[in-house]
């Protein structure tokens, strides 16, 4: 029988799928271990993560966990930072930091033939750092030209003050990095704070291919990493919302657009139908807004929509680069799209469209074994676990219009939002 290419292969949902959530034990430091083994796959991958301090810091200091989390790998007593470098090429591992508002930590990529070697050294990072000051000039003289590109570039600016917007400059999450911040960072601060705020309340994921008895000899090492104490939370300036910010630049061709406002959480019951709505209107590239600016009127190569979380809040972000000449229009029509959601229920095939292309896009998350602790992760920090991917597809195959339009009544109808134009 020949295949008939000009037909698309059908698409079947799945009645169900099957998860099983990681392995939990308890390490003698206290810490929380879970563990995804991997019988297929002889690649480690080791996460470290704690709580994040940086919105406990000063404004003027919001620079010091990035430069804590970097220079670990610039010097350990017991090795110089060419010497690490070619330790860990050597064994074929990498090591990454892991740095946002929520969370502070270190990841590690290795073989299970290296991980006897590799292990000992990772773990040491995070006790035995030197902050080298040769170390810490070169890494503040590139920072502090990233910060002058960063202005430069319409769309990292715009993002920026988005965020500063919508939270405030006086705000952690809305605070912007400046050139004095720079300065701010020095070695002794650099000590202090990995001494006594790294390593809060850390939590280790572990995926790998081990018998019962590697995974306790790994989790033996691993408790010698510290688990500090978490510290009391701080009390963090109230939000002040600016709805407009509009910085023009006379030689600009494009001007970069961020609207939005805050958003809910995943744990909320409209999470999931949110996330639908979220699509619909911006979420992918047959999205009513790419089809609208994009393919309609040509103002723009792309515009997306997104649903985004920093630190403790949640916001919901449309953003797009389009002809300086033509962002009024972009604006207004990013509204007519907002409201026509709450106002006339989405036909049938859209809705086919869309349930099919979410629910193949959740399931090819699940493609590879490391996935598996990725998607874990994503839920566990947000005090979920597992049953929410299964509430989600149960969801992604009933949905209807009315849910949907009645959630857009809900979040959208109406609704004024922070409008930043950079260009």
């Amino acid at each position: 029988m020949l295949l008939d290419r000009s037909k698309a292969p059908e698409f079947r949902v799945p009645e169900d799928f099957e998860l099983s959530p990681p392995f939990e034990t308890q390490l003698s430091n206290g810490a929380r271990l879970f563990f995804n083994n991997t019988p297929t796959l002889d690649v480690v991958k080791i996460e470290v993560i704690g709580k994040g301090n940086k919105a406990s810091l000063p404004i003027s200091q919001n620079l010091i966990p990035a430069f804590t989390l970097i220079l670990l790998q610039e010097g350990i007593k017991s090795k110089s930072s060419e010497e690490i470098a070619e330790f860990f090429d050597f064994h074929a591992s990498e090591v990454n930091p892991i740095l946002s508002f929520a969370h502070e930590g270190l990841g590690l990529l290795t073989t299970k033939k290296h991980l006897g070697a590799v292990l000992p050294v990772f773990i040491e990072l995070f006790t035995e750092a030197i902050f080298p000051l040769e170390s810490l000039e070169k890494r503040k003289s590139q920072k502090r030209l990233g910060l002058k590109l960063e202005k430069e570039k319409t769309a990292l600016r715009a993002g920026q003050l988005f965020r500063k917007s919508l939270f405030g400059s006086d705000h952690p999450y809305g605070a912007e990095p400046i050139e004095s911040h720079v300065d701010e960072i020095t070695v002794e601060r650099l000590e202090f704070y990995y001494r006594e705020m790294l390593w809060q309340n850390i939590e280790v994921f572990v995926s790998g291919n081990f018998s019962n008895s590697e995974l306790e000899k790994i989790s033996d090492q691993l408790s010698a990493i510290p688990n500090r104490k978490e510290s009391e939370e701080v009390l963090i300036p109230e939000i002040i919302t600016n709805l407009q910010w509009i910085e023009s630049r006379e030689n600009a061709v494009q001007s970069s657009i961020r609207m939005g406002s805050f958003s809910i959480p995943k744990s909320h019951p409209d999470f999931i139908g949110l996330s639908v709505l979220n699509t619909i209107l911006g979420g992918y590239f047959g999205s009513r807004l790419i089809k609208n600016i994009r393919e309609d009127k040509g103002h723009t190569y792309g515009i997306y929509s997104s649903l985004a979380e920093i630190g403790l809040s949640e916001y919901w972000v449309i953003s797009a680069d389009v002809q300086k000449a033509f962002y009024q229009e972009v604006i207004h029509e990013i509204y007519h799209e907002i409201n026509k959601l709450a106002d006339q229920p989405i036909q049938d095939d859209e809705l086919e469209v869309v349930r099919n292309y979410m629910i193949g896009q959740m399931l090819s998350r699940f493609s590879s074994p490391f996935d598996l602790m990725d998607r874990f992760r994503a839920v566990h920090h947000s005090g979920l676990d597992f049953s929410y991917y299964f509430n989600k597809l149960k969801y992604l195959k009933s949905f209807t219009a009315n849910d949907l339009q009645a959630l857009a009544q809900k979040y959208y109808k109406d609704k004024k939002l922070v409008e930043v134009v950079v260009g």
